[in-house]
């Protein structure tokens, strides 16, 4: 099942799918993992969704042969030269990732890319003969894992995500508080205008309806007065 390259790294994507739904992770949400089509590529594997619009990414190693041969042999020397060659096997795929430009700070990615080797029993076994193989890793900013490790570490990036997700929300909200903030106290400066505007008016209309009315009556009044002593008085 598992004789061609292709069916070997199908089936370690599958195992890799599987921990990231554990994990909880969504494709196109969470991450993104190439097709079938790009696999030679130089592509990676997946690429994890970090907060701050930084990005990871994995390559997924499975050295079947070499562990085949492990399993297979019927002498220990036998046994011994295939571990070599399995450990050898990992130690060479790490050069070959640190060399393909997972780790790119215009896209921008994190300082580091993941190499996972879906299988617990060749992950324990290379460190059981190499266990300073992680370190070695690490000084070309490769982090090695297995599945456990993987959902281990995927969990905290999605728990990291949620909170800055959440900070993001956070910090939406609180530019429209203070949006409304303003546009508020600027709705109350335009009505204590309008209202003093009102007040101006009311005062005007209420010196119109009694002071400057009664000044315009009074001469009305003389007018009157005069037109009715001018007229002839009617006759006894």
């Amino acid at each position: 099942m598992l004789a061609s390259s292709k069916r070997r790294g199908a089936w370690g994507e599958r195992m890799a799918e599987d921990v990231l739904r554990l994990a909880g992770l969504q494709e196109g949400v969470n991450f993104t993992k190439q097709s079938s089509a790009d696999a030679e590529s130089g592509r990676p594997d997946f690429t994890f969704f970090l907060p701050n619009d930084l990005k990871a990414n994995m390559d997924v190693k499975f050295p079947l042969e070499a562990y085949r041969g492990y399993l297979d042999a019927d002498n220990d020397a036998a046994r011994d030269e295939h571990l070599k060659a399995l450990v050898a096997a990992v130690r060479g795929h790490i050069r070959e990732v640190a060399r393909r430009g997972y780790i790119d700070p215009s896209i921008p990615t994190v300082d580091y890319v993941l190499v996972l080797i879906p299988s617990e029993q060749i992950y324990s076994l290379v460190l059981e003969v190499q266990p300073d193989l992680i370190d070695e890793a690490l000084e070309k900013k490769v982090v090695l894992c297995s599945p456990l490790t993987l959902y281990a570490m995927l969990a905290v990036i999605r728990q990291a995500a949620e909170r800055a997700n959440l900070m993001k929300g956070a910090d939406e909200a609180l530019a429209l508080v203070a949006e409304f903030q303003k546009q508020w106290d600027r709705y109350k400066d335009s009505m204590e205008q309008m209202g003093k505007r009102i007040d101006d008016v009311k005062k005007e209309y209420d010196n119109l309806t009694s002071t400057r009315t009664r000044m315009l009556e009074r001469p009305l009044a003389k007018i009157e007065n005069l037109r009715t002593s001018s007229e002839p008085g009617e006759e006894e």
